[in-house]
């Protein structure tokens, strides 16, 4: 399948590059990003979600798509959809997701790019509902999540972090019949 390349005003959602690789793991490897996760990432770990997200980009036509300020051609992050693979009343599921670098942070990118994302997962795709999920205290991505229309649902822990302090996650959804668009 080919793999679907998402435009907006500002950002193109692209297919990953070997580019894209110092910039992903200098952003992996922020402990300002990754504040939220139970550890950063390494070089290794970083390349590995490369060529993992890249390959199921290729396989399936869509994914978590490399993002790139169109002005500039600066690669900034990740936005997309993954199906995550823990234990959870919730899954299976498509989960909307997104990380940028804090260069990038507080213009609007997530948001945009989310919001495109989550019509192709509609319009294109045919999804019925589209979750999302967080730590609890990630107050920057639940902000996004609700600028784009997804709704509280409930609060679990999750099962892959136990005792971990960023066990507890938010759940966020959007039914397909809800949408506002």
């Amino acid at each position: 399948m080919r793999p679907a390349i998402i435009e907006t005003e500002r950002l193109l959602l692209r297919q990953w590059r070997d580019d894209d690789r110092d910039p992903f793991a200098a952003i992996n490897a922020d402990p300002v990003v990754m504040e939220h996760f139970p550890a950063t990432s390494t070089r290794a770990e970083s390349d590995a979600f490369v060529d993992r997200h890249s390959a199921l980009i290729d396989q399936r036509g869509w994914g978590l798509w490399a993002v790139e300020v169109r002005d500039t051609g600066d690669f900034i992050g990740f936005t997309g959809l993954a199906v995550p693979v823990f234990d959870a009343d919730f899954v299976p599921c498509t989960e909307i997701g997104w990380r940028l670098a804090p260069a990038s942070w507080g213009r609007g990118y997530a948001t945009e790019a989310a919001t495109s994302v989550l019509s192709f997962a509609f319009d294109e795709l045919g999804l019925d509902e589209v979750l999302s999920f967080t730590y609890v205290g990630n107050h920057r991505s639940r902000r996004v999540m609700e600028k784009i229309g997804l709704e509280e649902r409930l609060e679990f822990d999750h099962p892959n972090l136990p005792g971990d302090p960023v066990e507890r996650h938010v759940l966020y959804g959007l039914a397909a019949e809800n949408r506002s668009t």
